[in-house]
């Protein structure tokens, strides 16, 4: 029997406390509740799209701003997918995944590499997104990023309203992760000719 690719993570700090579950081969089970009330629409758009049992507890000082919390569990998100992948026998890798919402057009490609680089091609029209910095998405996608040791390319061809493309970047993230994460039995071992990531 296959072993379940799960992780749990916890990370406490002066600013901030989390608690983090994911099953990499899941349905979009779980929940979110996080005080950033943004970030918490992001990630159920995340788990849904990317097919992943995710839930997600975040607490923090928002009264100073949201950027602790939300860089946070970008860290923690990072690491519970390093940990849920495991040896990284089997899967495919590289994933991408081109997402149209509207006026916006977003593409993302992954490579589970375990050479961590955020290339962030990506001009928000706003700096505000109700009371979310827009700012903050940048940092959750290079914790994201450097945690999981993956190289994580998001281009943004168009668009013009922030909701919708940060909206994007998250949905298109997650299918390309979905992707990249999937066992494929054609593969012996690493998909690497050097036999390891």
């Amino acid at each position: 029997m296959t072993k379940e690719r799960r992780s749990h993570i916890e990370r406490t700090t002066g600013e901030t406390s989390i608690s983090l579950d994911l099953l990499l081969d899941g349905s979009g089970a779980g929940f979110v509740d996080t005080q950033v009330p943004f970030m918490t629409h992001m990630l159920e758009l995340f788990k849904k799209h990317g097919f992943f049992d995710l839930s997600v507890k975040g607490t923090g000082d928002v009264e100073v701003d949201d950027h602790h919390l939300t860089e946070d569990i970008g860290i923690c998100l990072g690491q519970a997918l390093r940990q849920a992948l495991g040896e990284k026998e089997g899967i495919k890798r590289y994933g991408s995944f081109s997402l149209p919402m509207d006026e916006t057009l977003v593409t993302v490609a992954v490579d589970l590499s375990d050479r961590p680089h955020l290339e962030w091609k990506v001009d928000l029209p706003s700096e505000k997104v109700g009371t979310f910095d827009t700012e903050n998405a940048h940092e959750f996608f290079w914790k994201l990023a450097l945690e999981a040791r993956m190289n994580l390319h998001i281009v943004l061809h168009h668009g013009t309203n922030t909701h919708h493309i940060i909206e994007a970047i998250f949905k298109a993230t997650a299918r390309a992760l979905d992707e990249a994460t999937q066992i494929d039995p054609r593969i012996q071992g690493i998909m690497s000719t050097k036999g390891s990531l």
